[in-house]
Parts: structure tokens; sequence; C-alpha cells
């Protein structure tokens, strides 16, 4: 071992140990990041924090099936009680009558200031016997008799007013006194996390307690038939971030094992094989460490990307150990060199447009792979044969190309038959222009089918938001925020009573802005005055006005009440509802205003323009979250072919400036085009649903393809392909394909996207590079 290897060797593993350093402090994510935009528009912006931190995110339904509904309704009522002695949890509700006798109360006591009902005229003579007589009238339902205790109380009715915004919208069926699903074989009960929706690691610990207190309650009451089914945004995000987790360490010992016994055959020298991984490990920790310190965070999925990009970045080692044997370091550099430099400019080109992607999965799989590659291209060219030394190389090189050699001598027979595939493909990719991009971002998402359906169903069963249509009022500071709900909300409110509209939720329910708080009290009349007026108004009525004496003294408290505030909502439950629609941001207050379909439609729409008109000069913003989230597929999916054509032409610029020949230009780069369009036209012949990951997965191929078509390009310059040339070729594309198609087999639809389209794509760029590849006589 010589002093150049021994600095060549202290130079790696001093570069080798900063990497680790800097690994060591690096985050990693599984969460919907990788999936959002890095610049959202405001109603993008919207979308992100309901992800991230909204309401929704933080839900989870539980169902409770098996035994008999009163095993169902014991277990419901157990699990609630083991559950809200955790603080983890903000809230857990299952229909419990007494679970609701806090919020009673509190409305109760501050009935008038909450109530949007209490105005001058409610108060008048004519308002007096009018809401007396309702309440009056309400006794006879099933309904009134809840409220017959508070009558003397509030003959007005104003916690029937408030009550009824409680749960808004549809309500869960109830058996055995708790919430039951529409067939009432499951119990239901909804659960709001206090760990944020990107709190992956907390809506994980949140999942677990949940199962964990299941299984005590079964213990305890015996009734070990009872199963438990939870869904929500939390469980989709945990799950998905188990199953990446799990790809990634799968498919990667996967396509290591693989690799080892394809180059343990080649090589048969276990040196040359632990050679091999030196450009290999420098390339996966640089990639890492880049993409962790430009981005902060590294997604699972790029890393699940990086156990392909082995086999691309394995194959500069194969390249020299092979090409090497004959003619030695120098003689590689200078006559291989410039090829294996070619290809590697022309992969950074094709990585390099994803990192002008707005869509930050993208930008990391690009800054990813340029770096994993042009690292282990430069460990390969400068580092690699110090640490190897002279003589270290591939002896039989000649022996195993000498067995590709009638391949590629016969390799033109195959030009017919592949122009006729290509013909085909391109007039079914012609016939199916329309339908040949699915047009729906789910199709990116790791939740499968039965999941879907399964959260579909539960959230039937209990009424759950999907909060797809809100409008969101930014200010300044809550008092603002406040007045401006409440604005917007007098201004849908004439959509409710058309019944364009099902409803719509706003924190001002339950925390008016103070001046609405000021002018309802400022409504009601002194207590003499308002006896006078509640006599005249209950002449000749069922009820006397001498025994509302309850009546008048709590509206005397309430004319010099403190005004309701965030800090009196505390234990009432009604404060989690509030700080669901009211968040203080970063630059000031975001309200929201989720709006629910009519019960009358014949769909979950709702008519947008007449939302929009109504809320026009509110100062309200409307949005659609599903159409935001399609309008934002649909960007990605014209910013991607903008940014595969751009790579492409960058490709192609290049290859022109340097092979100065239109026929060169076209040998190399048409079989890249061709193999692209027969693999794009075979997914989708057998019902593969192209997506945006497919897209890239194109122009990785023609990244990863020239590669190779760049060495049969030495034969238009009448050059001969050695034996161990060949060899390496051989070899190195089988890498490839193997890094690459090795994720086809994987259940994360973006892993799986990149391998179906690059694995087939890189062993046809080979084929078509290699049959139609122009041959000129050697001079």
């Amino acid at each position: 071992m010589t002093r150049s290897f021994w600095r060549a060797l202290l130079i790696w593993l001093a570069a080798m140990a900063v990497g680790l350093g800097l690994l060591w402090n690096t985050r990693f994510s599984a969460d919907v990041s990788f999936f959002l935009p890095s610049k959202p528009t405001p109603e993008q912006a919207v979308m992100v924090d309901q992800l991230r931190e909204g309401a929704v995110s933080r839900l989870l339904m539980l169902a409770i099936s098996g035994g008999t509904p009163e095993q169902r309704a014991d277990a419901s009522r157990a699990l609630r009680a083991a559950l809200l002695r955790d603080d983890t949890l903000d809230t857990v509700q299952n229909g419990e009558a007494e679970a609701l006798d806090a919020a009673r109360d509190f409305l109760l006591n501050h009935r008038y200031q909450l109530s949007p009902a209490v105005t001058p005229e409610r108060f008048s003579v004519d308002g007096l016997r009018s809401a007396v007589n309702q309440s009056v009238d309400m006794l006879s339902s099933s309904a009134g008799l809840l409220f017959k205790p508070f009558l003397a109380q509030d003959p007005t009715g104003e916690l029937i007013e408030l009550v009824s915004g409680l749960n808004a919208g549809v309500q869960p069926n109830e058996l055995e006194g708790v919430w039951a699903s529409r067939d009432g074989e499951r119990a239901m009960l909804i659960v709001q996390t206090h760990a944020l929706g990107s709190d992956t690691d907390g809506q994980n610990a949140a999942i677990d307690l949940i199962r964990t207190r299941f299984s005590d309650v079964q213990r305890e009451l015996g009734a070990t038939g009872l199963t438990l089914e939870i869904s929500g945004p939390g469980v989709f995000a945990v799950r998905a971030r188990a199953t990446i987790q799990e790809e990634v360490s799968r498919l990667s010992l996967i396509s290591t094992a693989i690799l080892a016994v394809l180059l343990g055959f080649v090589y048969r020298r276990a040196r040359l094989m632990l050679l091999t991984l030196v450009p290999v490990l420098s390339g996966t920790l640089a990639a890492i460490v880049m993409v962790g310190l430009v981005h902060g965070t590294v997604f699972g999925i790029t890393v699940g990307f990086g156990a392909a990009l082995i086999g691309e970045a394995v194959d500069y080692a194969i390249y020299y150990f092979v090409q090497s044997g004959r003619q030695g370091v120098g003689s590689w550099r200078e006559q291989y060199w410039p090829t294996i430099r070619l290809g590697v400019i022309t992969s950074l080109l094709g990585f390099g447009a994803l990192l002008f992607s707005g869509f930050p999965g993208l930008a990391q799989l690009g800054l990813y792979a340029i770096t994993g590659v042009l690292t282990a291209a430069l460990v390969t060219r400068y580092l690699l044969p110090q640490l190897a030394g002279p003589g270290v190389h591939l002896n039989d090189g000649a022996r195993h190309g000498r067995l590709l050699r009638p391949l590629i001598d016969r390799s033109t027979l195959l030009r017919w038959p592949l122009l006729v595939l290509v013909l085909v493909s391109a007039a079914y990719l012609v016939q199916e222009r329309d339908d040949l991009w699915y047009s729906d971002l789910s199709a990116l998402s790791t939740v499968s089918q039965s999941e879907g359906e399964l959260d579909a169903r539960m959230r039937s069963d209990l009424g759950a938001p999907d909060a797809r249509y809100m409008a969101v009022i930014t200010a300044p500071d809550r008092e603002s925020a406040l007045q401006a709900a409440e604005r917007a909300g007098a201004q849908l409110k004439p959509l409710v009573e058309q019944g364009l509209i099902g409803g719509f939720d706003t924190p001002a329910r339950f925390l008016p802005s103070e001046a609405m708080q000021a002018a309802r009290r400022a409504s009601l009349p002194a207590t003499d005055e308002l006896r006078a007026r509640l006599e005249a108004a209950l002449v000749d009525a069922p009820l006397s006005a001498s025994r509302l004496q309850p009546f008048l003294d709590d509206v005397a408290a309430a004319r010099n009440a403190p005004p309701v505030t965030r800090e009196t909502l505390e234990g009432t439950g009604l404060g989690l509802a509030v700080d669901a629609l009211l968040m203080q941001r970063a630059n000031g207050w975001s309200v929201l205003l989720p709006l629910r379909p009519s019960s009358e439609a014949s769909s979950a729409d709702i008519p947008v323009d007449a939302v929009r008109t109504a809320l026009a000069g509110s100062g309200a913003l409307f949005i659609d979250l599903k159409g935001e989230f399609d309008t934002l597929y649909g960007e990605y999916i014209d910013e991607a072919i903008m940014l595969s054509i751009a790579g492409f032409l960058a490709i192609v610029v290049v290859m022109a400036f340097v092979q100065r020949s239109a026929l060169r230009l076209a040998s190399v780069m048409l079989p890249l085009v061709m193999a692209v369009m027969v693999v794009i036209a075979g997914l989708h012949f057998f019902g593969v649903r192209l997506h945006l990951l497919h897209l890239v997965g194109m122009l990785l191929t023609v990244a990863v393809g020239s590669n190779y078509a760049l060495f049969f390009d030495r034969l238009a310059l009448g050059e001969e392909l050695d034996d161990e040339t060949l060899l390496s070729i051989g070899v190195a594309s089988t890498t490839t394909v193997i890094g690459f198609g090795v994720l086809a087999w994987s259940s994360v639809p973006v892993l799986h996207a990149i391998g179906v389209t690059v694995g087939p794509g890189a062993v046809l760029a080979l084929l078509l590079s290699a049959a139609f590849a122009v041959r000129r006589p050697a001079p």
C-alpha cells in the first residue's frame, strides 16, 4: 500500500466522517409536505395549513364493532372515560348526554351575549310575545321536553338557539345512549388530538394510546369479542410513514443483495466489490446531506429514490474496473473518461431539471440525484484509482465481454421489429392522448382503496366534516377577525335560508366579538321596563308573567356581565371548537368558516358562484379545497412537462455541441425517445393510471439511457467497441435496471411509478441504441 493510497484513504474517511456528522443532525420526514407546494398561492396556503394544523387533520374516528349493542355502548362509555384522563387528547365525544352538560350550562349562563337572536326587537312587546309563544309551543315536542326545566329562566328560548349550533350538520344515530353507525352495528366515537396533523409522532402516540386503552377496556369488561377500527388523517399519515420506512429498507436490501450477487459473479474478487462501494457510499451520503442542508428535511420517498440511484452510482466503478483492465488508468482516463463524463453531464441535465420544480418532492429528487451522481463520478475519477492502486482491475473482462459481441453484432436485425413496435406505440399514444394522464392527485396517495372506503363510511356514520369548502378571513388582531367573521356570517345566512347551502361554522358562534356582545347587552331593557313589556306581551297567554322572575333576574345580570373571552370558554369543550376555527399566525389572525352542502342537494357540491357573490366585499376568501388540489395537480403536470422538455432540450444541445453531426445526434437521442414512447404506451395499455411521477420517469429514462447510447456512438466514429467495453455496458445497464426496477414492486405510488417507467425504459434504451447505432467501418 503506497503513500498515495493512504493519503486518498484518509481524505475519503475524513470526508465521510464530516458527512456522517452532518447526517446525524439531518431531519427525516414522511409527511404530506412531499406533495405540497413550496410557494403556495393564498388559497393553497390555506390548504397547506389545514393539512398540517387544521381541526380536520387532528380528527380520529373510532368504531367499535362486535358483541351486543349493550356491550358496544358500555365499551364506548368506558373508552371515552379512559381517554379523557389523558392530556394528549383535546376532546373525546361519543354522544353521551352528560358530556354536553358543561357546554349547556355555559351557554345558559351567557346566552344573552352569545345568542344571535338577541336584538332590541326581540325584547319589544311583540318580540317577547312571539318568542315566549314559540317556546311554549315547543314544549309539546320531544326536543322541547329537554328545555322545559329552563322555561321560567329562559322563556325566549335563547338556549335552544345556541344548543342547535353545538353539533350543526348531520347528526349520528344513537343507540343505548351513545352514537352508533347508520346500521346500528358499530358504536362511534370522535377524538381530536392535541398533536397537529403534521406531527406524525404525536399522531402515532395518540393512536397507540387509543388502542392500549381499548385493550384495557376489553379486559375490564370481559368483552373479548369487540374490535376497534380507527380512521382519519392521522392514521393515514402514520401508515404512510411506516409504509415508506418499510419499503425503503426492504427495497434497499433487495437491490443491494441482487447487485452484490451480480458483481460477485462478474468481479470474483472481494477487494473489487469493496472498492465499488466507495463511490456508492460517497454519493449516497453526499446526496442525503446536501438535501438536508438545502431543504432542512429529507423526505422518506427521497431516500427510497436513492435506493434506485445505487444502480447508477455503481456504473462508474464498473466502467473503471472493467475498462482499465487492458490499458491501465492513464489510457482509461484518456480514451473512456470523456464518454463517461458526457454521460454524467446528460444525467445531471436530466435530473437537474427537477430542481426548478415548485413541487418540493421533485426538487428533492433532483437535488439528491445530481449530488449523488456527480459525487460518485468524481470519486471514481479522482479517488478510486488511488485507493485501488495499480493493477487492481478485472482481469478476464474480455472473456465475459466476448459473450456479448454476437448480441451486439446482430442487434441490427431488431431494427424493423422495434420500429414497428415504436410506430404502434406512437399511434396508440395519439389515439389516447386525451385520456392519457390521470388527473387526480390522489393517484400519489398511499391510502388504499379499502382504507378510503372505511374512512368514507365512518364519516357518513358520524356526519364528520370533510372541510372541502370554506371561507377564510385574515385580520391583524382577534377582535377584527371575529368582527369580520360576523359580517361574513351575515352574508352567508341568506344562502342557508334559501337552502343553497346546509350551513356553516364560525368561531363567532361561541366567541362573538366584544362589539357584538356589547350590542347584545345594549338590547336588554332595564328590569322595570322589561317587566312592563312582559306583562303586556303575556296577557291571555298560557304562561303567566309572574312566574318569570328568574328571567328578569338573568337579564338584569347580563346587562352588566363582563364579555365572554377565550379564557371564559375553558373547561366547556367550546374553546376547542373556537380554536379550530380561529388561529393566530405570525402575521395576524385567521378565521375559517367551513361550509356544508345542503342536505337536499343531489351531490356534495355547493353553488360556488352564489357563495362567491354573497361573500363579495366581505374580505373573505372562498376556497374549494378539492378544487385547489385538482388545480395544484394540474400545475404539477404542466410544470413537469415543461421541465421534462427543458431537460431534454438541454441534453440535445449539449450532445449536438459535442457530436457536431445531425446523424450521430439522431442515433443517440431517437432511441431514447422511442424507448419512452413504448414504455408509456405499454403502461397505459395494461391499465396503469399514468400520473406525475410517470412523467418524471420519462425524463429519468432519457437521462439514464443516454449513458449507454453514448458508447454506441463511438461506432459512428469508426471505433471498435472492445470486449471490455461491451461487458461494462452490459453490467452497468443491468445494475441500473435492477436499481430502478426493484422500485416497481413498491406499494408507494411515487416509487412504483419511477420503477415501472425507468426500469423497462433503461432496457429498451439499451436495445434501441444498439439496434439503431450508426456503424462506420474503421479507417
